[in-house]
């Protein structure tokens, strides 16, 4: 399908770009139920066949208490697959939700990082791969410079603090409207988890935001994704990076860039 040859190009460019698997990986694959990491599972099988180096991959369910329905569905369709499939409660989680119901997305994400990286020792990875979408990048990019202060976005490729493992993002180039498309054409069975449905939220205002500009300016998204692969440090403000002598006055170059069309390679990865 056009789909899958479109997700195939887009994760294979990102996986390439960023060495993100290497000869005697055995990935993890962080499965949350949703239509993202089912989808990066999938992809990840079909690139594990046609890849010139020797990697294995098994996927995981983190149990937070925060799903809409039972995941059984979905791990059996991973199983279907021919793929190791574990399902694992965090009672940490599931403490913290009874006494702290309205907790925020980041006090969420450190309990789930912790069980992940417990779950990830025990079936003996070295990889572990999280489902962010480029969405999620532009939504990143955004919620750290309105919040926090900072330039700066999910890594494509990082290590953990202790550096046991690799924590890699293959959808990097792949916007939720493909994986939406993907698994509607598949008919693969998705678990969505409660916060998806939660209104107001600093993550699902900033979504909204985006999708909302998009309507007056196309291809938003992709020129935002192309703004994290050209930056400029010496047109910032960060001391650390800037130096004057060694910074030419480049008004007139950007001003061509304004209306240039933008670089052909990157273009064939967001485009395509």
């Amino acid at each position: 399908m056009d789909i899958e040859k479109t997700l195939l190009r887009k994760v294979g460019e990102a996986i390439h770009r960023f060495n993100m698997i290497r000869e005697g990986d055995r990935i993890a694959v962080a499965v949350s139920g949703g239509k993202d990491s089912v989808t990066m599972l999938e992809i990840l099988l079909l690139l594990q066949r046609r890849a010139p180096i020797d990697f294995s991959v098994c996927a995981f369910t983190v149990e937070q208490g925060k799903f809409l329905k039972p995941v059984a569905a979905v791990g059996e369709y991973i199983q279907h697959l021919g793929v190791p499939w574990s399902y694992h409660t965090d009672n940490p989680s599931l403490k913290l939700l009874e006494d702290q119901p309205d907790h925020g997305c980041d006090l969420c994400s450190r309990f789930r990082r912790r069980a992940v990286y417990q779950i990830a020792r025990g079936l003996g990875a070295n990889v572990i791969a999280f489902g962010h979408t480029a969405d999620d990048l532009c939504e990143s990019l955004f919620r750290n410079i309105l919040y926090t202060g900072r330039l700066s976005s999910l890594p494509p490729v990082t290590v953990s603090r202790k550096r046991d493992f690799r924590l890699i993002r293959p959808l990097i180039y792949v916007t939720e409207e493909l994986t939406q498309g993907y698994i509607e054409a598949k008919g693969v069975p998705v678990v969505p988890c409660g916060c998806s449905m939660r209104t107001g939220t600093v993550r699902r205002g900033i979504r909204e935001a985006i999708a909302d500009w998009e309507q007056d300016h196309p291809h938003l998204r992709e020129n935002i994704l192309k703004a994290m692969s050209n930056v400029q440090p010496g047109r910032l403000l960060d001391t650390r990076l800037y130096d004057p002598e060694t910074n030419p006055d480049l008004e007139t170059e950007n001003e061509k860039d304004e209306v240039a069309v933008p670089a052909a390679e990157l273009l064939q990865i967001v485009n395509a």
